[in-house]
């Protein structure tokens, strides 16, 4: 499977003056193509699912530097934690302040923990993870996404400062044993916005995606399937969920790239 979405420029300047509103002007009405569309569907659904070609659109990027920022998910770390449980899952995690005026600074590498009342697996629990690695961190395309989100969580509320957290992830499956991308089942991540951006999946079936209200009742349901695809959600209004993955050909292991990056105030 070709995991590299079509040509459409290098990284170039993300989020095109038509796609944003100025800074210190925000909030759901802030553009008229995909950050707008975004907006305006977190503050009447509490979901959206962004195309593909709309986030590349977005970001300003092409097959070469999407297939450049894909390939760090061939350097993630096996997930310790996970494989107590039974998941066989890789990851990394990294974590950055993002300003008003959209700089944007790494953080130190610290321990892990779930904020309250959000996943009920780890909850007080301290966990330690391989930092991204420093050709990830300086990414155009991850530096891009991350300032295309900041615009998108203005909708949700307009602090000077956001925390954003970063995590990409491999989910593989063999025939015999299911893959989970999210073995706490329907939750909270703690935060303003929760995304997950589809890297590419391999000989999978299964990982729907569903967002719940908080009285659970089912809001939306969705495969992320084409690469660049982009799913966010109000954490603060919603839960979500992920089904497990198994592979189409049980000749041959599944796998399942996301990056899932949150933004909330601080």
């Amino acid at each position: 499977m070709n995991d590299a979405p079509g040509n459409r420029g290098r990284v170039a300047d993300p989020i095109p003056p038509e796609d944003r509103g100025p800074v210190g002007d925000r909030g759901p009405a802030q553009g008229r193509g995909p950050v707008g569309d975004a907006c305006r569907a977190l503050a009447t659904r509490g979901s959206y699912v962004m195309p593909a070609a709309a986030l590349l659109r977005c970001l300003g990027v092409d097959g070469e530097g999407w297939a450049s920022f894909a390939a760090h998910w061939e350097d993630l770390a096996p997930d310790a934690y996970a494989a107590e449980r039974g998941t066989r899952r890789l990851r990394r995690y990294g974590h950055f302040s993002l300003s008003r005026t959209g700089e944007i600074t790494s953080l130190p590498h610290l321990a892990f923990v779930q904020p309250e009342q959000s996943n009920p697996l780890y909850v007080d629990v301290s966990r330690n993870f391989e930092p991204l690695t420093a050709a990830f961190r300086s990414e155009p395309l991850l530096t891009a996404l991350i300032r295309a989100l900041g615009e998108v969580a203005t909708s949700l509320a307009d602090p000077d400062q956001w925390s954003v957290k970063v995590h990409p992830f491999r989910v593989t499956a063999e025939a015999d044993d299911a893959g989970d991308p999210t073995p706490e089942g329907r939750h909270h991540d703690g935060v303003a916005l929760v995304t997950s951006l589809l890297i590419g999946r391999e000989n999978a079936v299964g990982g729907e995606s569903t967002v719940y209200g908080l009285d659970g009742a089912e809001l939306m349901s969705t495969t992320l399937s084409e690469p660049g695809t982009l799913l966010l959600g109000d954490d603060r209004a919603t839960l979500h969920g992920v089904s497990p993955i198994r592979p189409l050909d049980a000749a041959r292991p599944a796998r399942r790239d996301v990056l899932v990056t949150t933004l909330t105030p601080g």
